[in-house]
């Protein structure tokens, strides 16, 4: 009986981190874009260096979701 319960706690927990993590990567991203649009507002001039670096960060925060859903993935099969 335990077991079957630590099992679905395990379950829960993994698909409430996987969750977790793909929130707070649209925020980041969402928080990204508002930046870097201010910025492309304040200096039209910089237009090209602002969305290159907002293209990297935004892949490096994507980087980062995709690892904690695969890490919740992996603590609701293992």
């Amino acid at each position: 009986m335990n077991f079957f319960l630590l099992e679905a706690v395990a379950n829960a927990g993994g698909a409430i981190g996987a969750g977790l993590g793909a929130i707070g990567a649209g925020i980041g991203i969402g928080q990204i874009g508002k930046g870097a649009l201010e910025s492309i507002a304040r200096q039209p001039e910089a237009i090209n260096d602002i969305r290159s670096n907002m293209i990297l960060t935004a892949a490096l925060v994507e980087g980062v979701a995709l690892f904690a859903v695969i890490i919740g993935f992996l603590a609701m099969v293992l």
